[in-house]
């Protein structure tokens, strides 16, 4: 049996009651087959080239709906541009220099003091799912 995490995209969603259009498929492979987050314009670009009648609202649309479904987590990564990745793929956050834009890494324990601390102080029960932490960088505030 295949758990969640494992699951596709496409078959989480059709699980869900929604119709695999063609459209859909075509998105979702390009989403599944980034190796990092990936704009709607670079999936619009990537399903453009296997689908060529697909157009920038059908991604949109198709972003949104995943995101409202949970599969995808949706992040500003700065620059006016938000990036998408299957929400199954480790949880982590970015720490995104506002000088130079480079965007690295951060794990989700680094906030479990402030979760606590959210809880313990105001009775809230944060979640932190897929963040962009803006700031400046080592090198850039040097």
């Amino acid at each position: 049996m295949t758990t969640r995490s494992q699951r596709t995209l496409s078959e989480t969603l059709h699980d869900k009651g929604y119709r695999l259009t063609p459209q859909r498929m075509i998105v979702l492979e390009a989403i599944e087959a980034a190796d990092n987050h990936i704009s709607a314009e670079e999936v619009h670009s990537k399903a453009h080239a296997k689908y060529p009648y697909i157009n920038i609202s059908t991604v949109y649309r198709t972003l949104d709906l995943l995101k409202e479904l949970g599969l995808v987590a949706e992040t500003d990564l700065g620059g006016g541009r938000l990036v998408y990745h299957p929400a199954g793929k480790s949880h982590h956050h970015h720490l995104v220099c506002r000088r130079c834009g480079k965007v690295e890494d951060i794990d989700e324990t680094a906030f479990e003091r402030l979760r606590e601390d959210l809880k313990e102080k105001y009775g809230f029960d944060a979640v932190f799912e897929h963040m962009g932490i803006f700031g400046t960088c080592r090198t850039c505030s040097g």
